[in-house]
């Protein structure tokens, strides 16, 4: 059978399961073994006749998602919160590794343009930070602290603020995606801009490592983060530009439902983000060694968390199902 015969043959089915899955519907206990049962038996039609194709990775993930929903084992209230940051996030996050990549290269694009902006106006840097923030700056590098900036608050004061205004910002990103996407990318623009002219302003005052290792043990999480909410924001511009075969208000629906998980996951994040940066980066006398290891540290937590663990679980969900 043709792929395309053997997609209309059955997308009505497959479609029937995935809004039983997003929508907690109530059906006959029959009726959803019959759809589990048949959309296992397609998943392995698929990768056998069809191995590469974009159904067995629709077919994948939706098996995934009705293994997770079908299987799991029923927790007690207190501890779903801990089973949604642990499992249920991870494995329904995986389907959106795309948009993320797309995030970080829009990001890591408007961070090289930032800085070749500031390389080449000399008046960038100010329009982009503040005559205020580039004197205090100044200043303080004269004084011969330049990270000085950080140690001007409370350290509990500075955690609330950072992590309020964090928080923020990645739900201005989410909800921009309203835009079909374009205020999403809109503010990563800005905050990739405000990033890359911000580190090379520290450069030309020949203070780039002083500053990265400084700003970085609390950037790395609270960069990645926002460009995490950035992604979620394309999820949703994507649910209202591309419906596909679904409603356009039934996309949007989704789109939100999904975006709102991504945004929630980073939470912990931000806090954490705000902890360093409150209690931990004003500490500029640290050294290289335990710098360097916070900052390690926290990138492998984010890649962890959202690239590769979300891969571990989906490939064990689609051993699980296949064993069955």
């Amino acid at each position: 059978m043709r792929e395309a015969a053997f997609v209309k043959q059955n997308k009505n089915k497959w479609e029937t399961f995935e809004k039983v899955l997003e929508n907690n519907i109530q059906i006959s206990p029959d009726r959803l073994t019959q759809l589990y049962i048949e959309l296992t038996d397609h998943l392995s039609y698929a990768q056998t006749f069809y191995p590469s194709s974009t159904t067995v990775k629709y077919l994948n993930n939706l098996a995934a998602r009705a293994h997770l929903k079908l299987y799991k084992t029923q927790k007690e209230s207190k501890n779903k919160l801990l089973n949604f940051y642990l499992k249920e996030f991870p494995l329904f996050f995986y389907q959106y590794q795309k948009e993320l990549f797309i995030a970080f290269l829009v990001f890591l694009f408007f961070g090289v343009i930032g800085a070749y902006s500031a390389a080449t106006n000399t008046d960038f840097v100010r329009l982009i930070l503040g005559d205020a923030y580039v004197n205090m700056t100044l200043d303080n590098i004269a004084n011969n602290d330049p990270m000085a900036v950080y140690k001007q608050m409370e350290e509990v004061d500075m955690f609330l603020g950072i992590t309020i205004n964090n928080i923020k910002v990645a739900l201005y990103a989410f909800v921009a995606g309203v835009f079909y996407g374009i205020g999403t990318l809109y503010i990563l623009m800005q905050n990739a801009i405000m990033l890359g002219s911000f580190q090379y302003f520290f450069y030309e005052q020949g203070l780039l490592w002083e500053s990265a290792r400084t700003i970085w043990i609390h950037g790395t999480i609270e960069i990645s983060v926002i460009i995490i909410a950035g992604c979620a924001g394309l999820v949703l511009g994507k649910g209202l530009l591309f419906p596909k075969t679904y409603t356009r208000l039934y996309s949007f629906t989704r789109a939100v439902k999904d975006g709102l998980k991504i945004v929630v996951s980073t939470i912990p994040f931000f806090i954490i983000a705000g902890f360093l940066e409150g209690f931990v980066t004003r500490h500029t006398e640290m050294t290289d060694t335990m710098a360097i290891i916070i900052i390690a540290t926290s990138l492998g937590l984010i890649l962890f968390y959202y690239v590769f663990y979300p891969k571990y679980l989906h490939q064990q969900s689609i051993k699980k199902l296949q064993q069955k």
